[in-house]
């Protein structure tokens, strides 16, 4: 290993002026890619200078549409850092409830509730918090906006992640056992590439959520404080509460335009390279292509980057880790420090868990009779509604998200279409459904199923998709082979494949409708609130009066409704999924 690295570093010493990346043809090739990444690095230094400046006590929101690229790149940014935070987050916790039946026990519980937490339940703690951190910097405010972002994004890519590890074929966990491979080796070439088409996918999903909350996160008012951040979300929002149509118009415009550069430098050229995981005996015909990606593996420059600095970089981590995991003598020593320190990290966790519920108890001691009423019957209201809304997306999901994904043809036109649908901001659109509504008779109480739809439909459809495309190939060809009907098809083949990637869908739809309530059954508009009884609008007009007990108890009725569901009908789903319905080759 150390004779390898002297090769690479002679190499990146001498490389022979020839065979640099800005020579010969390649330097077209490399001239993009190289102003991508000074466009990252400019981008990365102006959000840089943004959070180190002072706080900034109330920001005007122009709805002017030349400050529109300024607040587009701004909300890009917190989106993409919420992003790698919910990544590493959903690599973490998926891996370690999918190997820890112990832990699997609490963890997997656990993230049904945080997932059914509203990401305005999270935003008095948050932020005050932030605030609290960085009293008079503007980085404060930027990371509770950033967390609050990661909240709406990081569920459904933590429950794709660990349903993939739970479905991973036997034959392949038995070759990782015969071959001894490390926990990291398994992780990196067997669990991770197994996981990576429904975590693409997924994450695709998780961004469209990032912008579907992203008016939530970045303008909202908690008791008497006005908090308000620069950038695509609070332009929408100021837009349509002051009713400017036309200022929607452009706002909505710029949200496009970034969503399809998006999946154009990014989701395509990820679905492309994810391909080459599908596990399948005979390579499909037509297979997900992208430009952008064939320029990456055509740049010299990027090979040459690779090379020199990621190699290493990895072959270190690779053989650290190779290393930790063989056995050693002496470890007695080790063993006892380890065992304190989870010792000390538990006793804190559950101090921190008392404190708490003390504290908890407190708030909810406040309560009054009607408000108990109001939240039982708001409950019940709700559950209605986001059952209606999941099963009317169910009905056009399944076969639309088949076809994309067994069709790549379809898929190059349909999936960009799908990706720009479900980035829009729901809320965004609100009003005009709202209106259209009030003109054809009908109130929000029926009107908010369909609000509801539209902000969580996609993540049936997505996770759908991404269990079609994972069909392999030579499955499909011995359907040919034998002729099979239309119903035989997906009676025999389809719905089993896809039933894993359905039901994650329909548990991370059903925590993103709980969600979007907050925003289907309370709104905004032209000065005057639209509402209907439900615990979203409860929630919601619990954070504009600043009403924390009442706050707090519907959130707890939501998880308790949640979870409740979860254990009774989506836990079992699980487990057949893992069991009858599991790829074995």
């Amino acid at each position: 290993m150390v004779k390898d690295h002297s090769v690479s570093e002679s190499r990146s010493l001498h490389v022979p002026w020839g065979a640099l990346p800005w020579r010969g043809h390649s330097f077209l090739i490399d001239l993009p890619v190289f102003a991508l990444g000074l466009a990252l690095l400019y981008s990365v230094a102006v959000l840089a200078r943004y959070w180190s400046g002072p706080l900034a006590p109330q920001v005007e929101i122009d709805l002017s549409p030349y400050r529109l690229p300024v607040y587009a790149l701004y909300s890009f940014l917190r989106i993409s850092i919420a992003y790698f935070l919910s990544l590493a987050f959903t690599l973490a916790y998926g891996y370690v409830a999918a190997r820890n039946a112990r832990a699997e026990r609490f963890m997997v519980p656990l993230l049904d509730i945080l997932q059914s937490i509203p990401v305005l339940s999270f935003l008095p703690g948050v932020m005050l918090a932030m605030v609290g951190l960085f009293p008079s910097r503007q980085i404060g405010l930027e990371l509770g906006a950033i967390l609050l972002i990661f909240t709406g994004q990081v569920w459904n890519m933590a429950f794709s992640f660990y349903s993939s590890l739970k479905c991973i074929p036997a034959e392949l966990r038995e070759a990782a056992t015969l071959y001894r491979f490390s926990w990291w080796q398994s992780f990196t070439q067997m669990e991770l590439p197994y996981a990576v088409i429904g975590l693409v996918w997924n994450s695709m999903m998780s961004v469209a959520g990032g912008w579907f909350f992203l008016m939530a996160c970045e303008m909202f008012v908690l008791g008497k404080r006005d908090f308000r951040l620069p950038g695509l979300g609070s332009y929408l929002q100021t837009a349509a509460s002051a009713g400017n149509t036309r200022a929607i118009v452009w706002g909505l415009l710029a949200l496009l335009t970034v969503i399809v550069l998006t999946d154009q430098l990014v989701w395509r050229p990820a679905i492309a390279w994810a391909q080459k995981f599908k596990f399948e005996n005979v390579e499909a015909i037509h297979v997900p292509r992208s430009p952008v990606l064939n320029l990456v593996r055509r740049s010299r420059l990027i090979a040459f980057v690779s090379r020199n600095a990621v190699s290493p970089i990895r072959e270190a981590i690779s053989l650290h880790f190779v290393k930790s995991d063989r056995p050693a003598t002496g470890h007695e020593d080790g063993s006892a420090i380890h065992k304190a320190f989870w010792g000390a990290l538990a006793f804190a966790a559950v101090a921190g868990i008392a404190y708490a519920v003390l504290h908890s108890v407190i708030l909810l001691s406040a309560l009054k009779s009607s408000e108990l009423n109001s939240l039982a019957v708001g409950g019940a209201a709700t559950f209605l509604r986001v059952t209606a809304a999941l099963l009317l997306g169910v009905l056009w999901t399944v076969p639309v998200g088949v076809a994309i994904g067994t069709q790549p043809k379809l898929a190059r036109v349909a999936q960009p279409l799908a990706q720009i649908a479900a980035s829009v901001p729901a809320t965004a659109l609100f009003p005009v459904v709202v209106l259209l509504l009030a003109r054809a008779g009908g109130g929000l109480g029926v009107g908010s199923i369909v609000l509801l739809l539209l902000g969580t439909q996609w993540y049936i459809l997505f996770n759908v998709i991404a269990g079609a495309s994972a069909i392999p190939a030579d499955l499909q060809e011995v359907c040919d082979v034998y002729r099979f009907s239309r119903l035989d098809r997906w009676r025999k083949l389809i719905l089993p494949a896809i039933f894993p990637y359905l039901i994650t869908g329909l548990v991370t739809a059903s925590g993103g409708a709980w969600n979007a309530s907050i925003v289907a059954e309370y709104l905004h508009f032209q000065g005057r609130i639209f509402s209907t009884t439900g615990l979203g609008a409860i929630i919601s007009q619990a954070t504009d009066d600043g009403n924390f007990h009442l706050l707090l108890g519907a959130t707890i009725v939501m998880a308790a409704i949640v979870v409740t569901v979860n254990r009774l009908l989506w836990r079992r789903l699980y487990g057949l999924a893992s069991i009858r319905f599991r790829l074995d080759m």
